[in-house]
């Protein structure tokens, strides 16, 4: 591994910081864009519950906020059960903005990676080729030096290529995955609302 740093240059610790936080960014979205955080089947059967109650307390619409994302979609949606559908669906609308950010936090991070990280990876080439005519003499060059701007010069544009492939796959997953989510949040707080519509009626 030494040999390798050592043959690509300084060029490659910017890339290697780079390759840093994209991991670090992978773990965060990793964790956090988990289903039972934003969809738990004990929050969805928990709301629907309440609902069909005349009357819920204070404690239990606590209880559902703090359980998932949609418990505090739910929540918000059940305290104004008695109020007009209007008033529910501006109330709801808000918490699903504040839950769309969440969902999508850091990915603006992540797809700045996957675009930076072949830019340092021409950095690294254009150092190597400095490096490389630099060596150069009419009279007789010395191989070594011209072998160093060589492998500078591959080895930053191979990785930043490789950060930026493993960045953009992982950007779409997560975008893809946090898309879904907040599809299924919109549609199960809109039956959750017809049905406290079907009741009132």
């Amino acid at each position: 591994m030494s040999s390798i740093l050592a043959a690509a240059g300084w060029p490659i610790w910017l890339l290697i910081a780079t390759s840093v936080i994209g991991v670090a960014l992978i773990f965060e979205r990793s964790l956090a864009l988990r289903h039972r955080y934003y969809l738990s089947e004990r929050s969805l059967q928990r709301a629907f519950d309440l609902a069909s109650q005349p009357i819920v307390a204070q404690n239990q619409l606590t209880e559902l906020q703090q359980d998932s994302g949609f418990g505090m979609l739910s929540a918000q949606i059940l305290s104004l059960q008695n109020q007009p559908a209007s008033t529910r669906q501006e109330a709801a609308e808000q918490v699903g903005r504040d839950l769309a950010f969440r969902l999508h936090r850091y990915l603006g991070a992540l797809a700045t990676v996957a675009v930076i990280a072949p830019l340092l990876g021409l950095f690294g080439t254009v150092i190597g080729m400095i490096e490389l005519f630099g060596a150069y003499q009419p009279q007789g060059s010395d191989p070594s030096q011209l072998a160093q701007g060589i492998s500078i010069a591959l080895y930053n544009t191979g990785f930043g290529i490789l950060i930026a492939i493993v960045a953009l796959i992982a950007h779409r997953f997560f975008s893809a995955r946090a898309d879904f989510i907040l599809h299924r949040l919109e549609y199960e707080a809109s039956r959750l609302n017809r049905l406290i519509e079907s009741r009132q009626t």
